[in-house]
């Protein structure tokens, strides 16, 4: 297994975002989607079959928390805030947490949701919104 240093490895995501496209780690040799990034593929372990794939950004909000102390000072404005674990439609079990931008009384478990994009500071960050319809 190549050993890799963690910003190397999330580095091709946060270029992605900046350029406002979701992207996710891929194997090609097991079809499968990865995130967070690795060195090698969890499920078929192989190291030389990952590539980054442009991803949808739509998927279901599987489960989420409202905030009410954050840690992190661009968000401590926002307060309180929802963080959403959402399963995106490229795979069962693919799922990511982020920001969803809108009120806590708005956020209901199953509700489609899609990926916005916002500067903050000096990234990009990818957060989810609800969508109305798909």
């Amino acid at each position: 297994m190549s050993e890799q240093a963690p910003e190397a490895l999330v580095e091709p995501f946060w270029e992605s975002a900046a350029r406002g496209v979701l992207s996710l780690q891929h194997c090609s040799a097991c079809e499968r989607f990865i995130h967070f990034p690795l060195a090698a593929c969890p499920t078929c372990h192989s190291p030389a079959s990952l590539e980054w794939r442009t991803v949808s950004g739509l998927g279901t909000l599987y489960s989420f928390i409202v905030v009410h102390r954050s840690r992190f000072p661009a968000f401590s404005s926002r307060l309180p805030y929802v963080v959403g674990c959402v399963e995106l439609d490229e795979q069962i079990g693919l799922r990511l947490f982020a920001n969803l931008m809108c009120d806590s009384d708005q956020v209901e478990i199953g509700m489609p949701v899609e990926v916005v994009f916002e500067q903050l500071g000096e990234i990009v960050v990818p957060q989810f919104r609800p969508v109305v319809a798909r």
